[in-house]
């Protein structure tokens, strides 16, 4: 999975009924391009399928987890350059430099645990993070 896959699939978590098309020209791909990426995303088991979820109970659009990262930073990572790097990740809604014994806190929606799983790894191997106690979200009002 590259970064136009990750594009591709927040993409259609914000929409699921998007065209190819309109997907291709969003990302800069062919209409035939982005339908074969698509497909093997499907093929390959990352999209299981399309949903959708009505009520008050349905979870926010951005993911199916809300989720609390609390991040202590590198030693040579200072939390400016650690926000700028998190800016671009699409499930991360906020990013917040905080006092106490980690350097930061993290808001954001993944769909599952396995998609959590792969933010936590990019937030230590991409964006600084030396270490990370996340907390799941059980509701909110």
């Amino acid at each position: 999975m590259d970064v136009l896959d990750e594009q591709i699939i927040g993409l259609l978590q914000e929409n699921a009924r998007r065209s190819f098309s309109d997907l291709g020209r969003t990302i800069g791909l062919s209409t035939n391009a982005t339908a074969a990426r698509v497909r093997r995303l499907e093929e390959s088991g990352i999209i299981l399928g399309y949903t959708i979820r009505t009520g008050s109970d349905a979870p926010d659009p951005r993911g199916g987890l809300e989720v609390f990262i609390d991040v202590r930073l590198d030693e040579v990572t200072d939390f400016d350059v650690f926000a700028e790097r998190v800016g671009s990740i699409a499930e991360i809604v906020d990013a917040v430099h905080m006092t106490g014994p980690y350097d930061g806190m993290v808001r954001a929606f993944t769909r599952d645990t396995a998609s959590l799983d792969r933010l936590l790894r990019r937030l230590k191997k991409e964006c600084g993070a030396a270490q990370t106690q996340t907390r799941v979200a059980l509701r909110s009002r």
